[in-house]
């Protein structure tokens, strides 16, 4: 269903009883009327996809895994899921399908959930907007309409802050991907921008009591952490890597504006000649009338002009959708600094 390789977000968690705490749904595109409203995934769930990228994803390695579970209502349950395996072009006669069957039909013999619900992805300094993204959610919310994509983000988790965002493709989104017209003008009448592309939905982490009772023994066992690195006013590789590919995202989309306005230049050229065509064989027309001559047949302009082809927009809204996640992970970033060099000042202003 989705094609291997390509995937940031912080999501509320909590290990309350059974509901947990409901992450802010804050969409891409707003939650319009889409078929589910709340994500519920089990703890375990979590750990499975943090131990997946732990043991196969390394660096810019993105790792991928099945969402199983149910719908009840308008919440979908995510309470299991299995890891695609990674294999090599090598393995060419790897059947990922065949693959995924024998896995639901394993989990159905044991009695546990194994309905396809969606999928997940690890991603690279939130680095997920990409086509290869939206062509898989496409296939499995075109075969599963309530299906999401969980991106998980293991820089920021490593930080201290569970990483993990629910995402689905937009109604206008999916509309446009089965007509399979990426035009600008086909763009244009959908009224579709880079932020009306994903949406993003609330998620809910569950625990069974017996889990949060084994957390709280474990909390109160751990060792209390060393937290005086929190107040250090020194920026980590963070910042700079995230401007770094900001900047990389800005340079494809202003080569992608020089090819659009490449197009629209050949275009107004083309029209003018058109037009010129056109008045120049008025005139010959009417020349030809003044001396009784029958006026020339009727010729097919399309043919004479064949119009240029326009760039396809699909591309520089999903560019411009990975430059806006870029910039929210730096204003996050940026926010927590600036707190601290503002709390720095005033000490020293007080000290002296």
């Amino acid at each position: 269903m989705a094609s291997r390789k390509e995937g940031t977000g912080s999501t509320a968690t909590s290990s309350g009883s059974t509901t947990g705490a409901v992450g802010k749904g804050k969409g891409k595109g707003g939650s319009g009327d889409s078929a589910v409203k709340q994500v519920q995934i089990d703890g375990l769930v979590v750990l499975k996809i943090i131990k997946h990228y732990q043991e196969e994803g390394q660096g810019t390695e993105v790792v991928q895994g099945v969402l199983l579970g149910l719908v009840v209502e308008d919440r979908l349950e995510i309470t299991n899921c299995f890891p695609f395996p990674q294999h090599t072009e090598d393995d060419a006669d790897f059947d990922e399908v065949q693959y995924q069957m024998e896995m639901m039909r394993s989990l159905r013999h044991v009695n546990i959930d194994h309905l396809h619900v969606g999928w997940y992805q690890s991603t690279y300094y939130g680095s997920f907007v990409t086509r290869a993204l939206l062509d898989s959610q496409f296939s499995y919310q075109h075969a599963i309409e309530e299906s999401v994509v969980l991106i998980y983000d293991p820089i920021k988790t490593a930080q201290g802050s569970l990483s993990l965002k629910a995402y689905r493709l937009t109604p206008k989104l999916m509309e446009v991907c089965k007509e399979k017209d990426f035009s600008p003008e086909a763009l244009k009448k959908a009224n579709i921008t880079f932020e009306h592309m994903f949406e993003e939905v609330p998620i809910v982490i569950k625990n069974s009591h017996l889990i949060n009772v084994l957390m709280w023994e474990l909390e109160k066992k751990s060792a209390v952490a060393d937290k005086h690195e929190l107040l250090s006013l020194a920026s980590s590789n963070h910042l700079g890597k995230n401007l770094q590919l900001l900047m990389d995202r800005v340079d494809e989309m202003s080569q992608d504006i020089v090819k659009y306005n490449t197009y629209m230049r050949n275009t107004s050229k083309q029209q003018q000649q058109k037009h010129q065509y056109q008045q120049r064989r008025q005139q010959e027309n009417m020349q030809r009338q003044s001396r009784g001559e029958p006026p020339l047949p009727e010729e097919d302009l399309s043919k004479l002009f064949k119009p240029p082809q326009a760039p396809a927009r699909m591309d520089s809204l999903l560019i411009a959708g990975q430059i806006n996640t870029y910039c929210q992970n730096i204003k996050e970033f940026t926010a927590q600094n600036l707190g601290k060099l503002f709390m720095a000042q005033a000490l020293q202003e007080y000290n002296n």
